[in-house]
């Protein structure tokens, strides 16, 4: 089936042909563009259907290079913690919530997205607060950071957690200054209440996926660079492979997926290596991608792994999750096993271990085109950059982070370190690759969303004027290319997707609007009118 679409304004992505007016999609590719007079003249006297865009915008169909979407599809049944601003209002939802779905005693109660950046009083949600909720109950909320969680007494009795236990490597369980554990896991000790939750079956996982992928189509979403093997308790990659390949088959899919495969342990590195996966394997729909580590945690709750304490806590620099050891042995048995490599680093220190891990993995097994990657690179240096752009790292980026860090990152780090973090353009300009993404449910799935942030560097309440180190503002249409062909990139697919080019999938947007013609600060008032994944529309 051929179709024909003209009288558009067409952002390609394409340098050497950045505006065209039309395109013909047959057999899920772009087969030409062009103008629209060229267009009509080719299928002129044809049965081919011809829609006209009546001046609409028209752009490649959105690559988040780093998000969990089987995360954010098990989200949607929790308890939805986010824009909360006192831990009073998180005690009203939540026994709301117990009331509404009217949960027996015993049943985990489980939230997501408490942000204590927002609080009244600024601190982390503790056992006392949640038992405030219930002491029937076992609660377990997660922080918006993904790498803190609390829990309450009833959940710390179920996990066998009392003052004494000791803290697992790469993890901490806090305590006040008794020693009382007060309900606040950070990092590895997550998983002790992670592994209490129960696991879901096939079927469930796909019913969630189909859900949440109704939400990112409506984003503009088409592909998706994805974390999903840790999403459960039972951690089985099987089911989750399983579960997108059952989708494919049923025609179910509506997004892309290429996924980052988080297995931090070298015997389930081999048993997946083993079973013939390897980056590359799969097809359009499905594909296998890099091994995923997560190296250290967060700004919010002072996890990132730092090389000098933090400013506001001088007590701690963080926390690493592996020796560089551990993690150099790990990297170089993903590498050497086929799978491209791509870790989660925020602070300086991480950075520079990733790095490291990077070049003893390159020694192992030398490789040109590796594209090795960095999620998030948020605090850098000089030195960083410099070896980034050497050894041609990807960074695995999220500009739309600023519109809530700016909030909190220079209290962490103080005025020097602060000088060289979130500097997105700074290693665009220097010629570092990267991919733009929103590490969705950290922030919302929307690339909209995140190329606001990346033209005005403001939150979402316009602040500050003028926007928060505004040198480091992008062009709306390289944030775009960050979301589009540049994430293509980050999944060797540069030439197969990302941008409106003659025998490119047929991956596009129509928007309400040209959003590289609106004010920058109006342009999340823009929508994805529709969007099309192979030429079919699936919003």
């Amino acid at each position: 089936m051929r179709k024909a679409y003209i009288n558009g304004n067409v952002i390609t992505i394409d340098s050497k042909n950045p505006r065209r007016q039309a395109f013909i999609v047959e057999d899920g590719k772009f087969t030409q563009v062009g103008n629209t007079e060229e267009i009509l003249e080719l299928v002129k006297g044809t049965d081919c259907e011809v829609r006209d865009l009546e001046g609409r915008t028209v752009v490649p169909g959105f690559n988040d290079s780093h998000t969990h979407l089987l995360n954010f599809a098990y989200s949607l049944d929790k308890v939805h913690l986010e824009n909360l601003n006192s831990i009073d209002a998180i005690v009203d939802v939540a026994k709301k919530y117990i009331e509404e779905k009217k949960l027996p005693a015993g049943k985990w109660v489980v939230g997501c997205g408490w942000n204590h950046y927002f609080f009244e009083e600024p601190r982390f949600l503790t056992r006392d607060d949640l038992d405030r909720i219930s002491t029937e109950h076992p609660i377990m909320f997660t922080r918006v950071c993904e790498h803190t969680v609390s829990v309450n007494s009833k959940a710390l009795e179920e996990l066998g957690i009392d003052n004494h236990t000791p803290d697992p490597e790469g993890g901490k369980i806090a305590r006040d200054e008794n020693g009382r554990a007060t309900g606040v896991l950070q990092e590895n000790a997550r998983y002790i209440a992670y592994e209490k939750q129960p696991p879901k079956s096939v079927e469930e996982i796909k019913a969630m996926l189909v859900k949440a992928m109704d939400i990112f189509a409506e984003c503009g979403l088409t592909s998706v660079q994805t974390d999903d093997f840790e999403t459960f308790s039972d951690k089985d990659w099987t089911k989750v492979l399983k579960a997108y390949e059952e989708l494919k088959e049923e025609g179910k899919l509506k997004v892309r997926v290429y996924e980052q495969c988080l297995l931090p342990a070298v015997d389930r590195i081999k048993k997946f290596t083993g079973a013939g996966y390897h980056t590359g394997w799969g097809d359009d729909w499905v594909k296998i991608g890099p091994l995923k580590l997560l190296v250290d945690g967060s700004i919010g709750p002072r996890s990132a792994l730092m090389e000098e304490p933090y400013s506001d806590a001088p007590d701690t620099s963080g926390i690493a999750v592996f020796t560089q050891e551990e993690l150099n042995e790990l990297l170089t048995l993903g590498h050497t096993s086929g799978l491209q490599l791509a870790c989660h680093g925020i602070g300086d220190k991480a950075l520079r271990m990733i790095l490291k891990g990077y070049e003893a993995a390159q020694a192992a097994k030398p490789d040109e085109d590796a594209r090795m990657g960095i999620v998030h690179v948020q605090f850098g240096a000089p030195d960083i950059f410099e070896n980034m752009k050497k050894n041609h790292v990807i960074g695995y980026v999220q500009p739309v982070f600023v519109q809530a860090d700016m909030h909190c990152a220079e209290e962490r780090v103080g005025s020097e370190r602060i000088k060289y973090a979130y500097k997105f353009n700074t290693m665009r300009k220097m010629g570092i690759q990267c991919a733009f993404s929103s590490d969705c449910p950290i922030e919302s799935p929307s690339p909209i969303d995140g190329i606001y942030v990346a033209a005005t560097r403001m939150d979402y309440n316009h602040y500050p004027e003028g926007g928060w180190y505004p040198e480091e503002k992008i062009e709306v249409e390289d944030a775009i290319k960050g979301y589009t062909l540049d994430g293509a990139y980050a999944q060797f697919a540069e030439n197969e997707k990302g941008s409106i080019e003659n025998g490119k999938l047929a991956d596009f947007l129509i928007l309400s609007d040209d959003i590289t013609k609106v004010a920058p600060e109006t342009i999340r008032d823009i929508t994805v009118l529709e969007t099309y994944v192979g030429g079919e529309r699936t919003h």
